[in-house]
Order: C-alpha cells, then structure tokens, then sequence
C-alpha cells in the first residue's frame, strides 16, 4: 500500500482503454441518418407521405410565350426580351389533378437575386381565375419550387400553368420546362438524391471548390452528414457512458472515424463530378483547332457574329463602341473584337453619348433593345433619343454592324 508507482510489481494488470467496436460507431450512424431523415421528411413532404402519381413534365418544346421574346436553342427555351408592358410570360396547357401534385418546379436559371417571378395558374373549377403564386430565385439564378398544395385555389383539375417575370430582361432566361411534382415520401427522397447527385458544371469558382449537386439543394448532403455526425455522437456517450473514465475519450475518437468516413463520401461524390467535367469538356472541345473550339464554346452565336464583323471591318486598329443588353455579351464581344480600340460599359448596359462619335467609328449592337435603325435616313436613334448618322455593314446572328458616318 505504501510502494510507489515505480516500484509496483510488473505483473499487476492494467485496465485496458476503453474503445467502441466499429460496428456499434456504424449502427449509430445508420440510426442517426434515419432519424434525421424522418424528421426531416416529417417537416418537407407536402401533401400526402405516400403518392402513387408519376411527374408530369413539360419541355421546352411544349411552352409558349405570349408576352415576350424567346427562340428555342436545343432543349432551352431562351428568353431575351420582355413584352412591350415590361412583362414576360411563358405558358403550357396541362391537364392533371391538383391534389396529386402538390409540388410545382420551372426548371429554369439566368434570373437576378432580386428578379420578381411568379407562377401562375387555372384550373377547371374556376376557369375565369389567373392564381398567382411568388417564386424565390436561389442559387446561381435558380428558381426554388413552389409548394403550393396548402393553396386554397389549388384544386380541382389544373388545365394551365404559366412563368411570369416582371421588368425587363437584363440578360437571357434559359426555361427548360416545368415539372409537377407529386411529393409524397419516396418522391421527396429522390427530388434529394437527385439534387446531391446532379453534375455540377464548370463555374467560376470550378477552379478553388467544387460542391457538388444541383446548385439550389433543399437539404444539402454536408448538413445531412453534419447533423447524423452529431446525433450518433450523442447515442454513442448514452450507450457508453457507464463504462466509466475514458469514455469521453472513446466517443471522441468515434466521433473522427464518422467524420472521415463522412469527408471520403463528399470527397467521392467531388471526384465523380469532376471526371464527369473533364469528360464532358473533352468531348465539347477535343481534336478542335482555335476557330472551332470558340465556335463550340458557349457564346458561338455571337463568335460567329464577331467573325463576321471583323471581315467587314479593317484590318487596322479602329474605335469600336460595343451595346447589348447582357453584361457577358458585352464583354465577350470586346474581348473578341481586340486589338481593335473597344468602347463598353462592364456594369451599366448604356449607349455610348451621340457627341462622342465620329465618322469612321463602328457600333456593334448584339441583342440590344431600343435601337432603331432608319434605313430611308440612314440614321440610328438611340433609346436615350439621340440619333447618330450611319449606316448598316452586317446583321446576322441577332447582331448588327454600323459605321458611323
């Protein structure tokens, strides 16, 4: 009783440290993502837990727009101008039951932070009314989905839906369509699946992180992770915590292995996307010499339109003033028209001042709104009222090329 710690007999046994199997640390987890799985479906399922209805969707091929500019490019449908009352409507005939489908997604993008839509509808009960329901843009100009079952004007036999975007288009809209969902359990599990497994393209942050999944998440997969982590930690200090001194230790140490285990999931699913972008960016771009890779680029149309223009123009370094109504067309096209000495507004879409203009200067409008050309005057009349003599040299491709007289 009275020996010191060095002097203890060598075969006195040590209490072993104490440690969780890994297949408790795994059957935690599995309970705590099924647990924050269930409460989150028990707060997101609109409408029914268990539906039998299949989604009715709408492509771009089937919509209309009666207010408005758009022409169909592949499976988008872009809008580029608003109606002359400053609205733009996108429509689609359907006909389906409102109480199957409490969940309505415009599959859309391009739309500013502050950009006022709305979904709009009829049903057969009340054929006379035009039903407004206020969308939220998230994301990268995403349209979040209305979830309008607690509507009471959602009902009976809906036999219309339609986009509503109020002001005007600063920069195109591209609508693939409009899906109506039916909710339910199982279809709010795939809706997430989908999300966390969506390929996530090249973006201007591509080259720092890649996130990974759709751009707008309802429940995004880290928060998932992060919130299973901690409530198998609690389970792990409740199951452990009459083992006595060390268990502090012991969960902790659990606690690393599920956040590994968590990090290697996302850092999978980064790895999936990102074989998926080079893929993709091979086929768009691979075996192509410099003309061709810009033509398969994003902006083709306007390349073309800029190939065009310099054929028009001379081979000298002349002053070239650049209008479109988008911030990226703008710049695109200076950037293409260089060593030429380029005139444009990176932020503001104006027009250049009339008396800053001279003879021999070139304007290049793309897909710009309140320009007008007066062929009979040879003049062109600015939407701020001034007009400028000139003459026209080119237009294709949505463009136009003038030579300021």
């Amino acid at each position: 009783m009275t020996a010191t710690p060095d002097s203890a007999p060598s075969g006195m046994p040590v209490p072993a440290p104490v440690s969780i199997r890994p297949r408790t640390i795994a059957l935690a987890f599995a309970a705590a993502l099924a647990l924050c799985l269930l409460a989150y479906l028990a707060y997101a399922v609109p409408g029914r837990w268990i539906s039998s209805a299949a989604e009715q969707a709408f492509g771009a091929t089937r919509l209309s727009v009666p207010r408005g500019t758009a022409t169909l490019a592949g499976n988008d449908l872009v809008v580029s101008r608003a109606a002359e009352d400053g609205n733009t409507v996108v429509s689609v005939n359907a006909d389906f039951r409102a109480a199957d489908y409490p969940v309505v997604a415009w599959i859309a993008g391009g739309f500013p932070a502050d950009a006022r839509v709305a979904l709009l509808w009829r049903t057969d009960v009340e054929p006379a009314r035009v039903n407004k329901r206020v969308l939220d843009v998230q994301g990268d100009g995403l349209l979040v989905p209305a979830d309008v079952h607690e509507d009471p004007h959602w009902l009976g036999r809906i036999v219309g839906l339609a986009l509503v975007v109020q002001g005007p288009i600063e920069r195109p809209l591209h609508i693939r369509g409009v899906v109506a969902k039916a909710g339910g359990a199982a279809g709010t599990l795939r809706d997430r699946s989908r999300e966390w497994t969506a390929p996530e393209p090249w973006t201007g942050a591509s080259i720092n992180t890649v996130v990974g999944g759709a751009d707008v998440q309802q429940l995004p997969l880290p928060a998932l992770l992060a919130a299973a982590i901690a409530v198998a930690v609690v389970m792990l200090w409740l199951v452990m915590r009459r083992r006595g001194e060390g268990v502090a230790t012991a969960v902790a140490a659990g606690a690393v292995a599920l956040a590994l285990v968590a990090w290697l999931v996302l850092d999978a699913r980064w790895m999936v996307n990102l074989t998926r972008e080079a893929h993709a960016t091979a086929l768009q771009f691979a075996g192509k010499d410099q003309q061709q890779k810009h033509l398969a680029a994003q902006d083709r149309d306007l390349f073309a339109f800029i190939e065009k223009a310099r054929g028009v123009m001379p081979k000298d370094p002349a002053r070239v003033f650049v209008l479109a109504d988008a911030d990226y067309f703008r710049g695109r096209a200076a950037y293409h028209l260089y060593p030429h000495n380029v005139w444009f507004d990176p932020y503001r879409n104006v027009v250049p001042p009339a008396n800053q203009l001279r003879a021999g200067d070139w304007l290049v409008v793309y897909q710009r709104h309140g320009v007008q050309y007066d062929a009979a005057r040879h003049s062109i009349r600015f939407d701020d009222g001034a007009t400028v003599a000139a003459e026209v040299k080119l237009i294709d491709h949505g463009g136009a090329l003038f030579l300021v007289q």
